[in-house]
């Protein structure tokens, strides 16, 4: 989608570039950061790529802090084909910091054939108190917003500047 950016492969938590940058944006694949461990590297990550000012912005789907599990399903079809999916975010459970998102993906071919595959996944789900913690002590300044959220229950805005 994007030709013209640089690309490169790596993990969000021990990624090391040799080179800083004035933003670094984690959109939802933060949200893959199962454990608090796991969740504070890839903060870390963010953090060590900024210059001094510079602002990390954090977009996980879901935190836990109001989160009681939701139901999306959507429906893309292109060339003759058709994808149809189910995402069911399961409740979350006291004391883990992660929850299931189970997927149901229906694959329709152009010639007719029909495929249904079921997928898992396992994400986090962290109050908001914790991502705070974990960004100022990766060196962010946590900064309030001071925009009119549009969809204030669906999705969560960490937004740091470096010290």
């Amino acid at each position: 989608l994007n030709p013209g950016c640089e690309h490169i492969v790596g993990d969000m938590r021990t990624l090391r570039l040799p080179r800083t940058f004035d933003a670094v944006l984690i959109h939802d694949a933060v949200g893959y950061m199962a454990t608090e461990a796991d969740l504070a590297a890839a903060i870390a990550t963010a953090s060590c790529h900024l210059r001094k000012g510079g602002v990390a912005i954090f977009l996980p789907d879901d935190v836990r802090d109001g989160y009681s599990g939701r139901r999306e399903e959507g429906t893309h079809s292109a060339g003759g084909r058709t994808l149809h999916y189910v995402e069911r975010s399961h409740p979350s459970i006291p004391g883990r910091d992660s929850v299931f998102v189970d997927f149901e993906l229906t694959l329709k071919g152009a010639d007719g054939t029909v495929l249904v595959e079921n997928d898992r996944h396992v994400v986090g789900l962290f109050v908001r108190a914790t991502w705070r913690r974990l960004m100022e002590h990766a060196g962010l300044d946590v900064l309030k917003l001071d925009v009119d959220d549009p969809y204030p229950d669906d999705h969560a805005v960490f937004v740091g500047r470096k010290r």
